[in-house]
């Protein structure tokens, strides 16, 4: 239990230290920063060249009837764009209803 305390203390009285030096704050985060990117570089780019790639035993084979599905779904998907090209869309940004030409008039003196 006194231990907790102690460490306790010594943590706010540590946050206090770096909180009221912002240079020392700012050495502590760069410092913080190189040793976490240090270890990322460590973890995924020197030990992943010492490792050897994994060979795969069986080839690699083409499943004509899988293709055969996807192309199908291709194609009625290419249908489908060319179809809606040809549709025609109301244009949103016109009246639907006429506006006399006296009122717009009016409105511009």
């Amino acid at each position: 239990m006194i231990k907790i305390k102690k460490l306790k203390e010594f943590l706010k009285k540590l946050v206090w230290i770096i909180g009221g030096n912002a240079g020392i704050a700012l050495l502590i985060l760069f410092f913080l920063s190189l040793i976490l990117g240090g270890f990322v570089f460590y973890k995924y780019g020197f030990l992943v060249e010492k490792l050897e790639p994994q060979i795969i035993e069986k080839p690699l084979q083409f499943k004509e009837a899988i293709f055969q599905k996807i192309f199908q779904e291709w194609q009625i998907r290419q249908q489908k764009f060319e179809q809606a090209d040809s549709k025609v869309y109301p244009d949103l940004f016109s009246p639907s209803i006429p506006i006399p030409e006296e009122t717009i008039l009016e409105e511009t003196e």
